[in-house]
């Protein structure tokens, strides 16, 4: 990797109360001063223009006087910073890295106490945190809050998910800030209920537009050691500021100095593509620490997993019986148990037939028939297959047709009991050669009054990603907090879902057909995601008459997905007889890559629409993928991301004269031109439609 730094210090006298630092463009600028009796705050501007107003900073502590006035400036410290990076897997081959940054040194004049703001601001966006150094009256210390603000000025609109400590799996409210209201939801830790009229509690990041067009989205970066950040938010005063998810006692963080918080991100432009294409995110992170990257691969996969949502099969092995205080050697099967291995092994002939990487199955272990609703301790050991699946010859098979097997591990939310057993549980991965591993936290936390955003779940899950590291293993994490730049330092935690995924569909009333144009505004911002795309029989009354569920897009909008939601771990997440009635549109799903040498944002709006296009890690194939919400819509797109001089073949996957979402989702059609780079394609989506088109050089 090739680093670039240039780098200027300025230190300051204590008497200068005010700094300033600017993004490299000039853009934006961010000015820092203590106000009233010593309290740090700060402001950015926006093309000269305010869009955070005043806003102060700080840290309260338990049983230790706050760390949020009283300070007075020891130094600031100036810094700017160019830097080149290359991911293991990424959506460009190089990721570019410029800031300027400043470091406030601060001291508390009734305790000594020393506290750093440090700020880096990018092009896109403003990032800060706080440092505590070493120092003799504060090493280890507890943070009972974070009062971080974010004052804006207007009433923007917003896209937000309510303010649950123990789920991120809800559909995105879009609405202005003065109408954010929650209380009406069921949420497990009651935050939801308004206490004062107007304020409410949402998740980060939070995406928003004011009425001008400028596009402003809130998060964190690098949340090590630290719980998640979600937003109070007053929805009269238009102010938002931080809200700590607490430990079982109501504690937030028990730190020791030297140490730092997590970034607090702001971006800001007046492009919507900005956000989306930004790596601000991952750049606030460490860089990677593994020596050995050689094992970390892109993986496409099929797996026993959709059959079991749609009803077809089950996860467990002995049905409805009461597996309570029963061995598995007396289960007696139900006959609807997916994960068998004759049908591991005809899913390994289908990954193997269309030169899939590998196959997931879920259900493999003993334990299903009393894994959820019973806050169980121990419930699975990660290692005692069911009567019906035989592990070594699933292997052996799988190994003969050159598929990997991917291992599910579901802990129920019993998290200790899974740290117990993890070191056994990847010594089987390794002896049956499983590459990568799928985790599951569904249920209440265990130890009890935990959340999976708590300081205890955010250090389990970077953990068990260190963890697998040193088995040479890779990490797909279900139901956990949602990553924050992390896989840049651990590249092997490959992906996450941490959203409301595709699954939803199968069985509830569903994701909208806006939820994918949202995501990569929010979620999709801190790391890749495993959203299962790709399901080809829509309608769920295919599989039982009695049925209204069905998916909210399109089939070739669920095409375009591989595209527009960025995961070096993609699923075909339907059933293998659902692609063989529909090979022709199947061929997308087995030619797009996982892997990308750049990525161009075309089009972009939170909620309505987005486009982007992606050229193939080392080759000259690009795919492009373009979706809409529930409206149709035409756009032009010019080509000119193609080579100049090269002639290439179109493939163009899009939605058929008369599709719908939800009256006719399946139809489709296929056409093939031959483009340039200075041609244009014209695109019509059909409502909740997609577009999805391969590139491939003329010879």
């Amino acid at each position: 990797m090739k680093h670039i730094f240039s780098i200027i210090l300025v230190f300051t006298l204590s008497v200068i109360q005010a700094q300033s630092v600017k993004s490299p463009s000039s853009a934006l600028e961010v000015n820092f001063k203590l106000v009233n009796n010593g309290q740090p705050s700060y402001t950015v501007n926006f093309n000269g223009k305010p869009v955070v107003l005043e806003s102060t900073l700080g840290i309260k502590l338990k049983e230790r006087t706050a760390l949020d006035s009283n300070f007075e400036i020891i130094t600031s410290k100036s810094a700017t910073f160019n830097e080149s990076w290359k991911p293991v897997l990424g959506q460009k081959a190089i990721i570019e890295n410029q800031y300027n940054e400043l470091t406030i040194a601060l001291n508390q004049k009734v305790t000594n106490v020393k506290m750093n703001i440090i700020f880096k601001v990018y092009n896109e966006g403003v990032a800060f945190r706080y440092e505590f150094p070493k120092q003799e009256k504060l090493n280890y210390f507890i943070i009972s809050d974070e009062v971080s603000q974010f004052n804006l000025t207007e009433d923007y609109k917003a896209f937000w998910i309510p303010g649950d400590f123990d789920s991120n799996e809800y559909v995105y409210n879009e609405t202005k800030l003065s109408s954010i209201d929650n209380t009406k939801l069921n949420l497990n830790n009651g935050i939801g209920v308004k206490s004062i009229p107007g304020k409410y509690t949402v998740q980060a990041p939070l995406m928003m537009k004011s009425a001008s067009g400028l596009y402003v989205n809130i998060f964190e970066a690098a949340v090590v050691n630290y719980p998640v950040m979600h937003l109070n938010v007053d929805g009269v005063n238009f102010k938002l500021s931080s809200q700590l998810v607490p430990n079982a006692i109501g504690d937030k963080a028990y730190l020791q100095a030297p140490c730092v918080s997590p970034w607090r991100t702001i971006m800001i432009s007046n492009d919507a593509r900005d956000i989306v294409g930004s790596s601000m995110i991952l750049n606030l992170n460490e860089p990677c620490k593994l020596d050995d990257v050689s094992y970390i691969k892109p993986m496409k996969y099929v797996g026993i997993w959709w059959e079991m949502h749609v009803g077809l099969s089950t996860w467990d092995y002995a049905g409805s019986q009461n597996a309570q205080n029963i061995s598995s050697k007396e289960l007696l099967p139900s006959g609807k148990h997916g994960a068998t291995t004759a049908n591991t092994k005809r899913y390994i002939d289908f990954a193997a037939k269309n030169g899939f990487d590998g196959v997931l199955v879920e259900g493999w272990n003993v334990g299903w028939e009393d894994w959820v609703g019973n806050w169980k301790e121990e419930v699975f050991d990660f290692t005692t297959p069911y009567p019906d699946f035989n592990l070594a010859e699933v292997t052996a098979y799988a190994k003969e047709k050159n598929v990997k097997m991917i291992m599910h591990h579901e802990t129920s939310g019993s998290v200790a009991n899974y740290e117990r057993h993890l070191d056994r549980a990847f010594d089987l991965m390794k002896k049956y050669d499983y590459p990568a591993v799928k985790s599951g936290y569904v249920g209440k936390i265990i130890p009890r009054g935990e959340f999976h955003d708590g300081q205890t779940m955010v250090n389990h899950f970077n953990f068990v990603a260190r963890r697998a590291a040193d088995y040479k293993l890779m990490i797909n994490s279900h139901e956990s907090s949602r990553p924050t730049g992390y896989s840049r330092t651990y590249p092997n935690y490959i992906a996450a879902e941490a959203a409301r995924g595709n699954e939803f569909n199968a069985w509830s009333n569903g994701n909208p057909p806006s939820h994918e144009t949202i995501l990569p505004f929010t979620r999709q911002l801190g790391g890749p995601m495993d959203y299962t795309p790709g399901i080809f029989e829509i309608k769920m009354s295919y599989y039982d008459k009695n049925k209204t569920e069905q998916v909210h897009t399109t089939l070739a909008k669920q095409l375009a997905l591989y595209v527009t939601m960025y995961s070096p771990l993609q699923m075909a997440a339907d059933l293998p007889e659902s692609y063989e009635k529909r090979m022709d549109a199947f061929q997308f799903i087995k030619d797009v890559a996982l892997d990308w040498d750049d990525t161009k944002i075309l089009e972009a709006e939170p909620g309505d629409y987005l486009t982007i296009a992606r050229k193939t890690k080392g080759k000259q194939t690009w795919f492009l993928g373009a979706i809409t919400d529930e409206n149709a819509r035409k756009t032009e797109i010019t080509l000119d991301f193609l080579n100049k001089g090269q002639k290439y073949k179109a493939i163009i996957y899009e939605d058929a004269k008369d599709a719908d979402w939800k009256n006719n989702p399946m139809a489709y059609k296929i056409r093939i031109v031959e483009v340039t780079n200075k041609s244009k394609l014209n695109l019509v989506m059909a409502p909740g439609g997609g577009t999805a088109i391969s590139f491939e050089p003329i010879k």
